[in-house]
């Protein structure tokens, strides 16, 4: 893979005050910002162009990161104006700087120790998805993922959470509009999530995962993001 893209478009509200002032992709755990984690593991697998979408105090990030060349990298920022396009608009407004190929995808604010070299550069479907262990804050989890590495919307089965990391291809967004027809009618340009997309990947057997069983932090308020630091700052 060649290309990827970060989500950071947040507004980080439950990470307030923090993110009054910074955007929660630019905290600090273990001595980096979040961000800057994520950008150092993609220049390891060789990717080369990275897609950072933003919103919230969008103008620190480049003064933050740069063009990427520290890493070896290209960053390309899409901006979504004041108001974040949630993961579906966001993905669909940086498609054009994607490139044909699939590309992962990564959430800002989350840290792993991951390696996202085992993750398929070409998904059997349109995605493949990387499932951790519930969370206590999530402990019903999102999807079910099979013995044969299908995701499945199964209230029957154990259901893992999606860990915000995945690859995908351009056709995950084909027809999105069948999919979620109000979006486009109510905002320009369209803010919707990607989770109808991946339910009907499932409906048609498209979508895919793994199960990974190593560290994975949603640092999604300030209590995690202290306790992260300090178990990397050891």
């Amino acid at each position: 893979m060649r290309h990827a893209m970060i989500f950071a478009a947040g507004l980080g509200e439950r990470m307030r005050p923090l993110t009054d002032r910074t955007p929660k992709p630019l905290l600090e755990a273990g001595g980096k910002r979040l961000i800057e984690w994520h950008l150092e593991k993609l220049a390891a697998i060789d990717v080369r162009y990275v897609v950072i979408n933003t919103s919230h105090l969008a103008a620190q990030f480049p003064d933050a990161l740069g063009d990427g060349s520290r890493w070896g990298l290209r960053i390309r920022y899409a901006y979504e104006g004041p108001t974040p396009l949630e993961t579906g608009g966001g993905m669909l407004n940086a498609l054009p700087l994607l490139g044909p190929e699939p590309f992962l995808v990564i959430s800002a604010d989350v840290w792993t120790d991951a390696d996202f070299a085992l993750l398929p550069a070409e998904p059997r479907g349109v995605g493949h998805l990387l499932m951790v262990n519930n969370p206590p804050h999530h402990i019903h989890g999102d999807f079910a993922l099979d013995t044969q590495g299908m995701i499945h919307d199964d209230n029957s089965a154990p259901r893992l959470t999606y860990s915000g990391i995945g690859v995908f291809r351009r056709e995950l967004l084909d027809h999105w509009h069948d999919v979620v027809p109000d979006a486009g009618a109510e905002h320009s340009p369209p803010r919707f999530k990607l989770r109808p997309l991946f339910e009907r990947a499932m409906a048609r057997g498209q979508l895919t995962g793994s199960h990974y069983q190593g560290a994975w932090t949603d640092v999604g308020t300030p209590q995690r993001l202290q306790e992260l630091d300090e178990r990397l700052s050891r």
